[in-house]
C-alpha cells in the first residue's frame, strides 16, 4: 500500500525522528499526498520572498497543491533559532510547526479555531514524541534541564 508521503532533506543536518506519517494521517487523512522538505536558510528566504513577499527566511511554508495533496517546506536553522523564543526545544517546535503547516493545508487560517486545533494535536504527540529522544531523555522545561525517563518494570 502506498503511503502518499515523502520526506526530502536538502540540508546537511539530520532530521529528528518524529512520527510525521502518523501526524499526517491523523490531520490530513491517509489518502492525502504530502511531501515534506527540509531546506537551508538561503532557499527559505528565496521561497518566502517569492510567495509571501517577505525578504527573510521563515520556519515553515505550506503549499496546498489541490484538495488531496500538498507540500510543507521547513527550515531547520530558523526553527532551531526560534524554538527558544517559544519555550520549546527543537523537536517540540518542529512538531508544532508540522502540525501548524498541516492545518493550513487542511484549509484553516490563523484564528482561535486553528489555535485550539494546534493545541489539541500538539498535546497528543508532545510527551510521547516531541519531548524526548531515543535515549529516553525528557526535557523538563520547568527545571530547565533534561532528565532520564524511568522505564516501566516488567
Amino acid at each position: 500500500m502506498q503511503e502518499n508521503f515523502s520526506l526530502i532533506n536538502k540540508t546537511k543536518s539530520k532530521i529528528p525522528l518524529l512520527p510525521l506519517l502518523k501526524i499526517k494521517n491523523n490531520i490530513l487523512g491517509k489518502n492525502y499526498s504530502l511531501s515534506i522538505a527540509f531546506i537551508d536558510e538561503k532557499t527559505s528566504k528565496k521561497l518566502n520572498k517569492k510567495w509571501r513577499k517577505k525578504d527573510k527566511p521563515t520556519n515553515v511554508l505550506s503549499f496546498a497543491l489541490n484538495k488531496s495533496s500538498g507540500e510543507l517546506i521547513l527550515c531547520g536553522a530558523v526553527i532551531k533559532r526560534e524554538a527558544q523564543n517559544f519555550g520549546k526545544n527543537f523537536e517540540q517546535f518542529l512538531g508544532f510547526l508540522v502540525i501548524h503547516g498541516m492545518l493550513h493545508l487542511k484549509g484553516l487560517e490563523h484564528s482561535s479555531t486553528m489555535e485550539r486545533a494546534e493545541q489539541s494535536y500538539y498535546e497528543k504527540y508532545d510527551k510521547k514524541h516531541f519531548n524526548r529522544n531515543r535515549r529516553g531523555i525528557v526535557h523538563d522545561a520547568s527545571r530547565g534541564r533534561r532528565i532520564f525517563k524511568r522505564r516501566k518494570k516488567s
